[in-house]
């Protein structure tokens, strides 16, 4: 339910949505994985609210994402297809199996999958004229992708860029850029769909994700243009380092939550 905001908790989420723009735009995430816990620490937002809020807010600024990187042609919208149809789906899975299984050992199994994520942004590094190749093995490897994405999606609150971006570019040979811009368009039907469900379930503050929407869209082709002049080398460490965050986040939710 939308809460009263004074005008300074109206600052801070507007600060909360220029950051969260430029990393979307930076690396192809959907910036949850800071909007979520800067909502709940900065603006004192209930756990369930922050996360539907920021769900919507993403809604808007992976459009604006997605026109930046698709005006250089960095788009695949053949993959984002496959990837939003497994990610829909398995976004209902997640939801599903969220009572059932232990969220602690699922989040422990994601920080260990960041890990070696990480490790193979160091041994793989991207052509900026590489492609996706569609064969039928990936396109089944993308909607499998997808499915994944969103289960964990589902069961964590993680935004799918952490998982989608660094996969097409280890696994499908997608180029740094690409793999960004697809993934954020993978993102737009994925919070469509989860975001109608949380405003059915009065868990967004819809006044709150339209500022945080239009102010994060003010800075996300700011962070697309950034992508785009540094070299794919850099763009790994910068990505690598930004998942390395996500993971200590992560850690430190784990051992504060030992029995979730």
């Amino acid at each position: 339910m939308p809460q009263q905001h004074t005008a300074g908790r109206w600052v801070r989420i507007i600060l909360i949505g220029l950051a969260a723009g430029f990393l979307s735009g930076l690396f192809g995430v959907g910036g949850g994985i800071l909007i979520v816990p800067a909502l709940m620490l900065l603006v004192s937002f209930d756990p369930r609210i922050a996360a539907g809020t920021s769900l919507a807010a993403i809604v808007p600024m992976s459009m604006v994402g997605v026109i930046s990187y698709a005006a250089g042609g960095y788009v695949d919208w053949a993959a984002a297809a496959l990837l939003a149809v497994g990610a829909i789906v398995g976004a209902q899975v997640g939801s599903h199996l969220l009572s059932r299984l232990p969220r602690r050992a699922l989040r422990w199994g994601f920080i260990a999958f960041l890990l070696v994520v990480i490790v193979s942004l160091f041994l793989v590094i991207p052509s900026r004229e590489a492609s996706i190749e569609f064969t039928v093995g990936s396109v089944i490897g993308l909607v499998v992708l997808g499915l994944v994405t969103g289960v964990l999606s589902g069961l964590l609150g993680i935004g799918g860029g952490a998982v989608v971006v660094p996969m097409l570019i280890v696994l499908f040979g997608a180029s740094d850029l690409v793999a960004k811009g697809t993934s954020l368009l993978m993102m737009i039907p994925t919070a469509l769909s989860g975001t109608i469900g949380n405003v059915l379930r009065k868990n967004v503050d819809l006044p709150a994700a339209a500022v945080l929407g239009v102010s994060a869209c003010t800075t996300t082709a700011l962070g697309a243009i950034l992508a785009a002049s540094i070299t794919p080398q850099l763009a790994n460490l910068l990505f690598a380092g930004f998942l390395a965050v996500v993971a200590a986040q992560l850690i430190v939710k784990a051992i504060r939550s030992p029995s979730s």
